[in-house]
């Protein structure tokens, strides 16, 4: 399987099928095989591009801190993309890879040619609010200091089955990238200028108002809702999931 190095942490990607670049980012805890029930239908008109987060599945889980942020995650996006040859393509991603899906968009607008948000939140513009995921984020780092991977045991289904090799990448990815230091996505929004796809599960109470309210804000932004769907809606209603991306994928300006 193809890596791209950056700075000594080696990063996992693979490709699939060829056409406009789609490349799609895994949420916290879980990993690029959460995808992999779209393959066949995304990868049929597109190069679709899955890769692993720091700290996740395949890709390497560095021990200093330093070594997991937004930033960087930004970065490694930016780096598999220009590993495959692709100028701009259609960013998306669920939950956590929906949020830098965003960050990706606010520092490099020029390579995105689509949003893809899925299941995801978009920050906090209250201290209060934003203190609190984060002390959440933290919790769930110190239980995998504690407890491991057994942790993901009693988690939702795409990370009860994803595969890591260690519970430190993970719990140094909860504290530098689940973790949140400012505004500045959430205030993004108004700004974004190109399609922008909303999908949430029915059943995904916490992120129902945040999906409206991105849809909301950001100009001419669809939203699906899909029944009987949580948190992992690709995973929960796999065709219902390919039935809303594909006609917003088909009709994107060439």
């Amino acid at each position: 399987m193809p890596r791209i190095n950056r700075d000594g942490v080696n990063i996992h990607y693979e490709v699939h099928g060829n056409g406009p670049p789609l490349l799609l980012t895994h949420g916290y805890s879980s990993t690029s095989a959460m995808w992999h029930g779209q393959v066949d239908a995304l990868s049929k008109d597109h190069t679709l591009i899955l890769w692993d987060m720091r700290g996740h599945g395949q890709s390497d889980y560095p021990d200093d801190p330093k070594a997991y942020s937004e930033a960087l995650t930004v970065g490694d996006i930016a780096a598999i993309l220009d590993a495959v040859g692709a100028k701009r393509a259609v960013i998306g991603g669920l939950s956590l890879g929906g949020y830098m899906s965003l960050a990706f968009y606010r520092v490099h607008p020029e390579r995105a040619r689509a949003l893809l948000i899925v299941d995801t939140g978009p920050g906090f513009k209250k201290d209060d609010a934003r203190e609190a995921w984060n002390a959440r984020a933290l919790a769930t780092a110190d239980r995998l200091d504690r407890e491991g991977l057994d942790v993901l045991k009693s988690a939702t289904r795409e990370r009860a089955t994803a595969s890591h090799r260690d519970a430190r990448g993970l719990a140094l990815a909860a504290r530098g990238m689940l973790t949140q230091r400012d505004a500045r996505v959430i205030e993004l929004l108004p700004d974004i200028k190109v399609p922008s796809l909303i999908v949430v599960g029915a059943d995904d109470t916490p992120f129902l108002a945040a999906s409206d309210y991105m849809a909301a804000k950001i100009p001419g932004a669809q939203k699906v809702v899909i029944p009987a769907a949580g948190h992992a809606v690709n995973i929960d209603q796999p065709q219902a999931f390919v039935d809303a991306v594909e006609p917003f994928l088909k009709n994107l300006p060439a």
